[in-house]
């Protein structure tokens, strides 16, 4: 009796089986293969990127700020309401950069700098006028 349960619990792979789990591999394996693929199309449409430097750093918060306060959008996407907090930090953080790096900056940086942060605050000042306050 013991060794007849012993053959009802022997698997039986057949050809069939295998079959089907090497196609399913081979399926995996394309699909992985294709977003690699994707991957490496997304990262050749964005070209190189600019070389590191100071006005990189402000132009890079400068966007930000714009984006924040709505001026600057995605291309396809619908436009946001400006987010006037994260606007805020972004000109606090140009605000820092230039505390910190007072007598460090050539004149040219320092002039992108003072320019840069006096064209932000104007955006602010006209966006926060636009935008309606809430009422409590």
């Amino acid at each position: 009796m013991a060794e007849e349960k012993k053959e009802e619990k022997k698997i039986i792979v057949d050809e069939d089986w295998k079959k089907e789990a090497q196609r399913e591999k081979e399926i995996l394996a394309a699909q992985e293969e294709e977003q690699e693929k994707k991957k490496a199309e997304e990262e050749t449409r964005r070209g190189p990127l600019p070389q590191g430097n100071f006005a990189a750093l402000i132009s890079m918060l400068v966007t930000q700020a714009f984006f924040a306060m709505g001026l600057l959008q995605v291309k396809g996407e619908k436009k946001r309401e400006p987010d006037l907090e994260l606007a805020k930090y972004n000109i606090d953080m140009l605000e820092t950069i230039e505390e910190k790096t007072k007598g460090n900056l050539t004149e040219e940086e320092k002039k992108v700098l003072e320019n840069t942060l006096s064209q932000v605050r104007m955006a602010y000042v006209q966006v926060t006028e636009q935008v309606p306050t809430k009422t409590q």
